[in-house]
């Protein structure tokens, strides 16, 4: 057994300590895989907090698997129960985390439920212990008066302190896996001390801490012993064994598998591993090589395990169905390891898994060895090499946003003195990395910083430079070798630096994908750039590219700046995009699904296809194949209930066949591990797949990624490789994420998935609803990741509640004082208003610290409560705070951290609770002070989306604690948006007043800022839509109106008028979103908002027609700037904004409809709704009760003919009079007022 690289988490003693393997190895998984399983843990436990209940357990007992928030680590992590206590009045628990080696304490309310999937990965942390070394101790017989070492049952506290010592000397450690027992390992622990390498083992023993326990023989007496214990090495193999690779997963998924004693194989699947093999894909250097790295056991045993338990799986019987069960969450977790360890390699390259035989040169591999870093990770294996021999490359992985993908390499490569001698002798850089953003630019500074110190002096520079041309020409570089900075920030210095490339030699594009969508062209410019100042005759010449997805700009990158690159992604689903892979998207109803596989499958090309159509269930499998079959299709079938033996599959798949054949494989995702399929050229989707199925199905045709860089005659219109998805109503699962993904590919997408997207959209918005507004919508009026961000982009009425600003300043024009406390960025502030006739707090804040001065006032608080208010003394000052938040497990200690929050400063801070004083009644009276103030119209250049910090401590300086005379335009919440804000200054000798400073001006003076014009339109249009929702909700009373209008109503021109009259008034509570109408601008403001509630709603043209499944109805409104359309059983309520017209429809239908799969979109000029009848049939009419704007539409008459399902006789002449009449009688009375 090799030895495998190995991380200490816990040591409790040599006989027992935890760790982590790295690396490659057969008991190894990626820390990649624990990453994505705790933010998935993160992601469910959070958002499941509202219905915590359905997340808890029923019971609770000792070693019981579960899920626990950890406040250390900041996550949920998997535990195990060690043990439960009751505690005054509640009970309490002892958590073991599995994959931390950690104990923490844990209320029996905060336990989770452990899903199973989220069981599915080993327990991070594996429980070992020295092999054969046991405890020894020092006996002394008095009688005798001697002393001498014996063994001993536990380890003395010499021995324990020794190991520990010489674990945390070590700079590198290995361990030899020798046997399992009880899951724990036996090892033999070996470490690196000052360059040599030490077997801990005998270390010990020769320190006379532990002794070598001789090996049990395997005798009848000794049973029980080998029963427990599983040996690993050669010379005793048991008669069962255990593949360690299982033991550290969960109970519940582990297994034992009879292996034949030779070959270590399964006995039943000995005959499948040559098949197996035989199906792989040969790599070729000359060609695109295709890598599937796996982590787990060595080829032969992986491969017979896999296959021993496909045979199981396949012709499995009634009695072997539970094993079956059991065997899915194995599957899972295969299925997971092969969708993450996927490469695909334009060039051959031979990894480096390990730190030592990395390409990095020595020093740096001992500073990272230092660090914690052990070794590379998957993409870094792949990446490093071709990196450090000075080779152009292209990197797309998961965490392509991680800086060490390229900086070892690149300062390996800088180590290297003479590749430079031929450059000219000026100043300049030798390396140049650009990123996206200040942040990520200081990140990685600071990390060539800490390196650079193992390495010659490269003085490194990070430049991120504003507008003002006086700060560029400031800059020198002198011996400056690298330099960090921004696309925008590098064109201003190259505008007075002209020779800033003439020495470069490696450019490094950070988040590529990035730099191109948010700066393309300052980034081709500096390509442009570095290509024309490059010479053939110096030696080194690089450009890197790292990211987490492809970009088409990659594409023109590799094409016209790079020199025969390596392309390494390890994203099968941008490896698909790279690959050309073609994405198609059906959309049909669920029972035409066949129907359109058949025109799929209607081969008329002349080249080999191979087709894999994937299905959910066994039924659809089965119902697939019988169909192929009479249509004279030849298809294969493979499923748990399949009759189809495996081998036989894999031969009518893998045998070589002639041009224009074409093979067909039925199968469902479970089986589809097995195969080992990468050659096919087409995958239809029949079940609607998850985002990670989906990834999985597509490495079938990974073979076949067309590999387009190396091939430039390749049309693009070619592709060797599609994907079809089809597309019916019962997909909405996992709709989101595949539209995305759709998106990124540029593949075409139907109408019906935007559709179905936007109400996904809506309603993820809709449960963010109680969550704080979004900080960058307010600051900027925009929010760029707004699919990722957890807080709202809508307004709430009930929380956006004007908050701690005095009504009179509401309602009174004019200019406020306030008093900026706490600056949070360049615009966005915490502070308060100060009223310059009566400031209450001031005589507050008197009283409070006159009331504190007396020693008898100060009591402490022994009962920290949250959300309660308390005193707190600040160095000479007392302050009124609330306590925000309490760590559970703070909360056992005596003195604990509490976060606070100080109500009249707006500040976040953490104190010791002892620190926290009794505050009276008295002074709580006054409401919090504290307003959240944004200045406007201002924002950061660069399309940055944070203030760079220079600007910050700027504006900080020159305005904390300063009284200034603003501007309020809006309020919401509480936040006051500010334009403009100014310091006022008194002449001294003069009764005048003149302006200081507008902060505004300011920040635009910094060069870091720019204006942001839109940003107040951006937010009233936020207000305007929501104020129309809310308009169109509460028009019940209309709507109520017209359903009860019988005919003879309708007719009358004045029951509209009525209508209208009800409609103007239906909007009582009115709710002032520019809270200060001041001067010129909010008076304006005022205006648009009283016109909005005094406009009429009108009823739209309405024309319909259906078929026997579904109704469609077209709302006649041109321009429609903001609609929503909201259903239910039996009513549809549409309302849109035209112009300065408001539309609302409140149409009570004739019939049931399906709410879930009814859909509205919008066309040209008008809106087309969808209605998904319950019950399949012809409607006589559209509403309950007649309206005068709403008609049959009679272009769509001869279709109704052809596909009513009516049966020709009185019945349909009944419905069809039905129809007409109504038609008629609503045209007859288009005299009544409408929207004209």
């Amino acid at each position: 057994m090799r030895n495998m690289e190995v991380l200490v988490l816990k040591i409790e003693d040599p006989g027992c300590f935890w760790v982590t393997m790295k690396g490659c190895g057969p008991y190894v998984v990626d820390e990649v895989e624990y990453t994505n399983l705790n933010a998935e843990m993160n992601q469910f436990y959070d958002k499941s907090y509202e219905d915590v209940d359905e997340v808890k357990p029923l019971t609770v007992e000792e070693g019981q698997i579960c899920v626990v928030f950890s406040e250390d680590l900041n996550c949920w992590c998997r535990a195990v129960i060690k043990s439960i206590m009751y505690c005054m009045d509640h009970y309490q628990t002892e958590c073991f985390l599995v994959d931390y080696a950690k104990n923490i304490f844990v209320k029996t309310k905060d336990i989770r439920i452990a899903l199973e999937a989220f069981m599915q990965i080993p327990y991070r942390a594996k429980k070992c212990r020295l092999y054969r070394t046991k405890p020894v101790t020092l006996h002394i017989d008095f009688c005798e008066n001697t002393a001498k070492i014996v063994p001993a049952k536990r380890w003395d506290s010499a021995a324990i302190q020794y190991f520990q010592n010489l674990l945390k000397a070590t700079t590198q450690m290995k361990a030899k896996l020798c046997a399992v027992e009880d899951n724990t390992f036996d090892v033999f622990l070996y470490g690196t001390i000052k360059d040599e390498k030490v077997c801990i083992n005998d270390d010990l023993v020769s320190k006379n801490f532990a002794h070598f326990e001789e090996a049990k023989e395997n005798t009848g007496s000794s049973a029980d012993y080998q029963e427990n214990r599983t040996s690993l090495s050669v010379e005793s193999l048991p008669v069962k064994t255990v593949n360690p690779a299982l033991a550290f997963r969960p109970v519940l998924f582990q297994e034992k598998v009879s292996t034949d004693l030779e070959t270590g194989l399964p006995v039943s699947s000995v005959f499948l591993k040559e098949t197996y093999q035989t199906s792989r894909t040969d790599l070729s250097e000359s060609t695109a090589s295709i890598v599937k790295a796996i982590p787990g056991l060595p080829f032969k045993e992986d491969t017979a395990v896999h296959t021993d338990r496909l045979q199981q799986f396949l012709n499995s019987d009634p009695l072997k169905a539970h094993i079956i069960e059991d065997d899915q969450q194995f599957q899972n977790f295969q299925n997971l390891g092969e969708e993450r360890n996927f490469v695909f390699l334009s060039n051959k390259i031979e990894p480096s898994s390990v730190l030592e035989t990395a390409p990095l040169f020595d020093d740096l591999k001992k500073e990272l060895t230092r660090k914690k870093r052990l070794g590379p990770n998957f993409t870094e294996s792949y990446c490093w090499p071709p990196v450090a021999r000075g080779c152009d490359v292209v990197a797309i992985s998961y965490h392509g946003n991680d800086p060490f993908l390229y900086i070892p390499p690149i300062l390996t490569f800088l180590q290297l003195g003479s590749c430079y001698k031929a450059l000219p002798n000026t100043n300049g850089p030798l390396a140049l990395i650009l990123c996206p953003g200040w942040k990520k630019a200081q990140l990685v500074f600071e990390l060539l910083q800490t390196y650079e110190r193992c390495c010659r002096q490269l003085h490194p520079m990070l430049i991120i430079l504003g507008q003002k041309k006086e700060e560029a020409l400031s800059v020198k570089i002198q011996e400056c070798e690298v330099i960090v900075t921004t696309p925008y920030s590098l064109l201003r210095l190259f505008e007075h630096h002209s020779l800033l490339f003439c020495r470069l030699c490696h450019l490094v594009l950070d988040e590529v994908e990035v730099l191109f969508s948010d700066a393309a062209e300052q980034v081709f410019t500096i390509l442009d750039c570095y290509k024309k100042d490059v010479s053939e005759e110096y030696s080194a010449h690089q450009i890197v590219a790292v990211g987490t997805r492809w970009n088409k700009h990659i594409a023109r990158l590799i094409k016209e700046f790079m020199n025969g690159p390596y392309i390494v992604i390890t994203t099968i689903e941008e490896a698909s995009i790279y690959g050309n892979v073609q994405q198609v998207v059906r959309s049909c109803m669920n029972s035409e699904r066949i129907s359109v596989l058949l025109k799929i499958l209607d081969f008329t090309h002349n080249n080999l296809q191979k087709v894999l159509v994937f299905t959910n269930t066994v039924n659809e499998a089965e119902m697939i194949h019988k169909a192929l079959k009479n249509n004279s299709i030849f298809s294969l079938k493979l499923h748990k209930e399949s009759e189809f033996n495996f081998k036989y599959i894999l031969e009518q798949w893998t045998k070589k066949s002639n041009s224009g054949t074409h093979v067909v494989l039925v199968l469902t995702d479970d089986c589809m591990q097995y195969l080992g399929i990468m050659d096919a050229t087409c995958v239809v989707h029949f079940g609607f797949p998850s985002p990670r199925i989906f990834g999985q199905r597509l490495h079938s045709v990974s073979d076949n990624f067309c590999n387009v860089i190396k091939d430039s005659s390749v049309d693009q219109e070619y592709t060797k490789a599609r994907s079809v998805i089809l597309l019916t109503e019962n997909s909405e699962c996992h709709e989101l994420g595949i539209l995305r993904y759709l998106q990124h590919a540029e593949a075409e997408i139907p109408p019906e998935l935007h559709d179905f997207t936007a109400k996904m959209l809506e309603a993820e918005e809709d449960q963010k609803f109680s969550r704080p507004l979004c900080a960058y919508l307010k600051t900027f009026g925009i929010c760029k990741n707004r699919t990722v961000c957890p807080d709202r982009h809508q307004i709430n009425l009930q929380i956006d509640v004007p908050q701690n600003i005095p009504d009179k300043i509401i309602q009174t024009p004019g200019y406020v004082t306030i008093l900026p406390l706490h600056i949070v960025n360049a615009t966005n502030y915490f502070g308060r208003i100060v009223d310059k006739q009566e400031d209450q707090y001031t005589n507050l804040a008197e009283e409070i610290n006159e009331y504190f001065k007396k020693p008898s006032n100060k009591i402490s608080v022994k009962n920290v409560e949250k959300l309660a208010f308390y005193g707190l003394c600040e160095k000479t000052l007392f302050h009124r705070v609330q306590v925000v938040e309490i760590s559970p497990k703070e909360e056992e200690n005596l003195f604990f951290n509490v976060k606070i929050k100080y109500i009249d400063e707006g500040r976040i801070s953490q104190v010791q609770s002892y620190h926290l004083l009794h505050l009276p009644a008295r002074f709580q009276c006054l409401p919090p002070q504290a307003v959240e103030f944004i200045v406007c119209k201002v924002k950061p250049i660069d399309n940055e989306i944070e203030w760079n910090p220079k600007v910050t401590r700027y504006i900080c300086h020159k305005i904390k604690g300063k009284l200034h005379e603003a501007k309020i335009v809006h309020t919401l919440g509480n936040t006051a948006w500010v334009d403009p804000m100014v310091r006022l200054t008194r002449l001294s000798g003069f009764k005048m007043l003149v302006n200081e400073y507008n902060v505004r001006s300011e920040i635009l003076s910094t060069g870091l800022g720019t204006d942001n014009p839109e940003h107040i339109t951006q937010l009233q249009k936020l207000y305007r839509h929501r104020k129309v929702l809310d308009h169109a909700k509460n028009l019940n009373p209309l709507s109520m109106k017209e359903d009860t209008a019988g005919p003879e109503n309708a007719s009358n021109p004045q029951n509209t008028s009525i209508q209208e009259n009800s409609t103007e008034n239906c909007n009582a509570s009115k709710i002032t979103f520019g809270n200060h109408p001041c001067d010129g601008v909010a008076q304006t403001k005022e205006a648009e908002d009283s016109t909005l509630h005094q406009r009429k709603c009108f009823y739209p043209e309405i024309k319909w027609f259906q078929n026997e499944e579904t109704v469609t109805v077209k709302v006649k409104i041109a321009s429609v700037a903001d609609y929503k359309c909201e259903f239910s059983k039996q009513k549809v309520v549409f309302s849109a904004c035209s112009g300065d017209k408001l539309y609302l429809a409140d149409m009570e239908l004739h019939q049931y409809i399906l709410a879930g799969k009814s859909t509205c979109i919008i066309k040209d000029k008008e809106a087309i709704i969808v209605l998904m009848k319950e019950k399949k049939g012809a409607w006589c009419k559209l509403l309950k009760n007649k309206n005068l704007h709403v008609s049959f539409d009679f272009e769509h008459w001869e279709d109704f003919e052809d596909k009513s399902p009516f049966s020709v006789g009185t019945e349909k002449r009944w419905c069809t009079a039905a129809v007409t009449e109504e038609c008629v009688d609503s045209s007859e009375e288009s005299g009544t007022e409408s929207d004209e």
